[in-house]
C-alpha cells in the first residue's frame, strides 16, 4: 500500500546556501532525511522544477516540491516495547511516553525507540511520515502524545497543529521563587555557535509564544502550569532559561544544580539526583480527525515528579515575608 502526497515549500533567507537535503530536513520535518535523500535522487522532490542532488546549494526564495509514493519507511523495525496506551481508535492512539524513550530513530538512536514500538504494534503506520508521529516530546520530557493512524488523520493533525488548536499544557518545575505568571513571546532558532542548542533570537527566529502560571511556589522553587501557542523545539526549556527560571535537571539550559544555602541533605539529595528536565505533558485537547468532536486527554505526573515534588514541599517551603507597616 503507498499513498501519493504533493507538497510545496519556499526556501527562507536563513536557509539560502544549505546543501538541498539539509534544507528538505528542516522544511519537511515529518520526513526522515534518507526518505528526503532518495526522493531528490529520483527527481520526486525538485527544486525551481529541475532535478539536482542532495548536496547542491539552495538559493533563498527557491521552490522546493514533492511529488512522491509515500512508501513504507526503509530501515525502521517493529520491537516489541511496551506501550502505555491511554486512548485508541482506528484514526489516532493516544499515549503516555515516559521519559528516556526517544521518539524515533536518528544518529545514535537507530532503535529502541517509540517509532519502534508503535511499528511493533500498528504496522500500518509504517506507510505514515514518521510513523504516524505529528509532534515530538523530547527524550527526557515525559507525558502525553497522539498519533496518526491513516494518512488523513494525520494530515488532519499536522494541520490542527499549524493552526494553532491544538492545546498542549504542561507541568514543569523551576529553580526560582516566581511571583507570578505571564507570557514569553520571543523568536527562537538554533544557537548562533552551539548550533545543538536552541536560544532566543533578537533577529531571524520563528515565532515562539509561552504562557505559564504558578501552581505552587516552595522557597527556592516553583511549580508551574505551561500553555504552548507554537511548539518550537525545547521551547519551554528555552523560554524559562530565558527568564531566569530554568526547568530543574535540565543539562543543556540548566546549567549545574543550584543548591539554596543552608539546604537540608534530602533538598540536596533530591536536586542533585533528579537528572532530566523537570517536564510532563499532562494534557493534549484536539479535534477527532473522522468525528470532528473535541477530546480532551490526561496523564497523571510520573512518579520522579511527584516525589521531587514532595521533597520541595517538605523541605523548601515557601518564606514568609515581612508585611508590617511601617
Amino acid at each position: 500500500m503507498s499513498n501519493r502526497i504533493e507538497l510545496e515549500a519556499v526556501v527562507p533567507d536563513d536557509l539560502g546556501g544549505d546543501r538541498l537535503d539539509q534544507v528538505a530536513a528542516r522544511l519537511f520535518p515529518d520526513y526522515s532525511r534518507s526518505r528526503l535523500q532518495a526522493w531528490i535522487k529520483k527527481g520526486e522532490l525538485q527544486v525551481d522544477g529541475q532535478q539536482r542532488r542532495p548536496r547542491d546549494k539552495v538559493s533563498p526564495g527557491a521552490v522546493l516540491l514533492i511529488n512522491a509514493e509515500l512508501e513504507r519507511e526503509v530501515g525502521w523495525q517493529p520491537q516489541e516495547i511496551e506501550l502505555d496506551i491511554i486512548y485508541e481508535d482506528a484514526s489516532i492512539l493516544v499515549l503516555n511516553k515516559p521519559a528516556g524513550l526517544v521518539v524515533h530513530p536518528a544518529a545514535g538512536h537507530p532503535d529502541g525507540t517509540l517509532v519502534n514500538a508503535l511499528l511493533a504494534h500498528a504496522p500500518e503506520l509504517a506507510q505514515l511520515p514518521r510513523g504516524g508521529i505529528v509532534h515530538r516530546l523530547d527524550m527526557d520530557t515525559s507525558g502525553i502524545m497522539v498519533v496518526a493512524r491513516t494518512l488523513a488523520a494525520h494530515n488532519h493533525l499536522v494541520e490542527q497543529l499549524q493552526t494553532r488548536t491544538v492545546k498542549r499544557e504542561y507541568c514543569a518545575v523551576c529553580i526560582g521563587a516566581m511571583t507570578g505568571g505571564g507570557t514569553i513571546d520571543e523568536p527562537m532558532g538554533r544557537h548562533p555557535k552551539q548550533r545543538k542548542k536552541m536560544a532566543v533570537l533578537a533577529a531571524g527566529g520563528k515565532p515562539a509564544i509561552t504562557h505559564y502560571r504558578i501552581a505552587r511556589r516552595f522557597g527556592h522553587h516553583t511549580q508551574i502550569t505551561v500553555n504552548l501557542e507554537t511548539g518550537r523545539t525545547h521551547q519551554i526549556r528555552v523560554h524559562m532559561a530565558h527568564r531566569h527560571y530554568p526547568l530543574i535537571g535540565d543539562p543543556v539550559y540548566g546549567g549545574r544544580p543550584r543548591i539554596p544555602k543552608g539546604a537540608p541533605g534530602i533538598l540536596i539529595d533530591a536536586l542533585r539526583g533528579f537528572r532530566r528536565q523537570a517536564l510532563h505533558a499532562q494534557a493534549l485537547g484536539l479535534t477527532h480527525p473522522q468525528t470532528g468532536e473535541r477530546m480532551q486527554f490526561e496523564c497523571p505526573l510520573p512518579e520522579d515528579m511527584i516525589g521531587l515534588l514532595a521533597v520541595l514541599q517538605q523541605e523548601d517551603p515557601p518564606i514568609a515575608r515581612d508585611t508590617t507597616l511601617y
